[in-house]
């Protein structure tokens, strides 16, 4: 079954506009989890505990929510995913204004259930699009969280005393743009992932997961996600809390992971149509050259320029690696295969996400932040030489040849 192209560039659109809500919610939470634990736990090493967790649960969320997924739909998923979060959001406001960091944490798993299952959109446009539009179509999901990252931290740094306790205010607009989410979800209308992509898979055999898992194909595609998510979370978690700790004040470190998230989205516009013009490899490998640029200049001083403009480069890396990597893995799995594939290499993904997050407050905590940016520049290096190898490795092909 095949959509016209019409169809596909709607469907996408409606995926960009979940995608762009989705964001929102993460982007805010994200913005102030690390001072709520910091100011709910009286050890401040657990500062990022709740966002550890919140990945631990994204991690865990991933194999179950692609096969829910396969068996009953995308949209039925994406529901389930946005109700959770829903639930989550609500349970943060009440575990702030009741000051408990165990109910906190409890709120961010829930809150990591609904982006393991938001981390699907970015897939649902891929089995929309054509294949030359799948590039675009990737991008442009990602590209929804632009909106993310003008209406995020400044909704909450705004939001932050709406309540009696501070930042339990900055939660509450989640809740509604979940409710939002279900709304436009009604308007979705996505093909079975059996038949998705105008491809039934009749009369194709599935090959074993650990087949999959060793094409050069995949494990590039993977360690490159991985690294780029990982180092991404490692340096944005950490540091509201390192320019509070200079001091600057809140307000900047908002309007500094704003920038961040602008940087990290805003590039998708365009990031397809550069794959489709220079490879995806050297778009991966221009990704890790601005992380690597952006460390150099945490570690160049402390000030808010600083901290704005590694942030912002440490945004648009992240842009290059994650699309880059997503259409990369695009090419590694057959139609009958892409559930599991996927589910896969976002468990991988997110475990990575989960440790990375979990050692951020605790390193910044112990070692400082010039250590913390010293350790991130082993993970690129070692994606680094994987990107290289793939490029002038004469095992790189596709499964139809495997």
């Amino acid at each position: 079954m095949n959509r016209t192209y019409g169809e596909a560039k709607r469907t996408v659109a409606l995926l960009v506009l979940c995608q762009a809500i989705s964001m929102t919610s993460i982007t805010m939470l994200f913005t102030v989890a690390a001072l709520i634990g910091a100011a709910l736990s009286s050890d401040k090493s657990l500062a990022t505990l709740p966002v550890a967790l919140l990945q631990v649960a994204v991690m865990l969320t991933t194999i179950p929510a692609s096969l829910i997924m396969q068996r009953w739909g995308r949209r039925a998923g994406f529901g389930l995913g946005t109700v959770v979060g829903m639930v989550g959001a609500g349970l943060a406001v009440v575990a702030v204004l009741m000051q408990s960091f165990s109910l906190f944490c409890l709120a961010t798993v829930l809150f990591g259930i609904f982006n393991g299952f938001a981390g699907f959109y970015r897939f649902a446009a891929a089995d929309a699009a054509t294949d030359s539009f799948r590039p675009q179509a990737i991008s442009l999901v990602v590209a929804g969280g632009v909106v993310a990252a003008v209406l995020g931290p400044s909704t909450a740094s705004w939001a932050k005393d709406w309540l009696s306790v501070p930042f339990a205010g900055s939660l509450l607009p989640i809740v509604g743009l979940q409710a939002l989410t279900l709304v436009v979800l009604q308007s979705l209308d996505l093909l079975p992932m059996t038949i998705a992509s105008g491809k039934s898979g009749a009369g194709e055999s599935s090959r074993p997961l650990g087949i999959i898992l060793r094409q050069p194909l995949f494990g590039v595609a993977a360690i490159s996600s991985m690294v780029g998510y990982s180092v991404m979370v490692l340096l944005m978690t950490a540091t509201p809390l390192a320019m509070t700790a200079v001091p600057h004040p809140f307000s900047q470190a908002a309007f500094v992971i704003q920038w961040h998230v602008l940087g990290m989205f805003a590039p998708s516009f365009v990031t397809g149509s550069l794959i489709q013009r220079f490879g995806v490899l050297n778009i991966i490998l221009g990704g890790i050259g601005l992380n690597l640029l952006a460390i150099g200049i945490n570690l160049n001083g402390t000030s808010v320029q600083n901290f704005l403009v590694a942030l912002t480069l440490l945004g648009i890396g992240w842009n290059w690696m994650f699309v880059g990597a997503t259409t990369l893995l695009t090419q590694a799995y057959l139609p009958s295969e892409k559930a599991k594939t996927q589910a896969a290499h976002d468990f991988l993904m997110f475990s990575s996400v989960a440790l990375s997050a979990f050692l951020s407050g605790r390193l910044l905590n112990s070692l400082g932040w010039a250590t913390v940016n010293q350790l991130a520049t082993l993970p690129l290096l070692i994606a680094l030489g994987a990107v290289l190898w793939l490029r002038f490795s004469p095992q790189a092909i596709s499964p139809s040849e495997g």
